[in-house]
């Protein structure tokens, strides 16, 4: 693992501090593993749980719609405002509803990523409430990385 200074930042956090909440994490490590876990040879497509136990009628779309709130859930434990909330919640409700079309649902489970869009959603969010501090870590990165390049030369 990578060790990094412990300089203070404008806002009194220390750089080595300042990371993505454990929420989002999990929910980005859930997500590629719903979505996106093996990549389909030959043909370059991404697919994951969803895709697989999903083909299984009922029960396969039942147990990895379980799995995608979880990814929802996380999202309110992160403290999402309630329209990204349902949002995220119409992106599973419609996933597991197609789901159920025989064929045609496992079709478009090759393409539209619930859990991944859920995600997004969260880092955006994310990243908005914490401009600042992104900011302020990177101006710092880089005059670090400007002053170790001018002590090269």
């Amino acid at each position: 693992m990578k060790e990094y200074s412990t300089q203070t930042l404008g806002n009194g956090l220390e750089d080595n501090d300042f990371r993505a909440p454990d929420a989002l994490l999990q929910a980005q490590q859930l997500a590629n593993l719903l979505d996106t876990a093996v990549k389909i040879p030959f043909i370059g497509i991404s697919v994951g749980l969803d895709f697989l136990i999903g083909m299984v009628p009922v029960i396969g779309d039942t147990a990895m719609l379980i799995a995608s709130l979880r990814i929802v859930q996380l999202g309110r434990k992160l403290g999402l405002p309630a329209p990204l909330q349902k949002r995220m919640l119409r992106n599973t409700i419609i996933d597991f509803g197609l789901g159920f079309i025989p064929l045609f649902g496992d079709l478009v489970d090759l393409f539209y990523k619930a859990n991944l869009k859920n995600v997004r959603i969260m880092e955006q969010w994310w990243i908005e409430q914490n401009k600042q501090q992104l900011d302020a870590l990177a101006k710092q990165k880089l005059l670090k990385w400007e002053q170790q390049q001018d002590s090269v030369i």
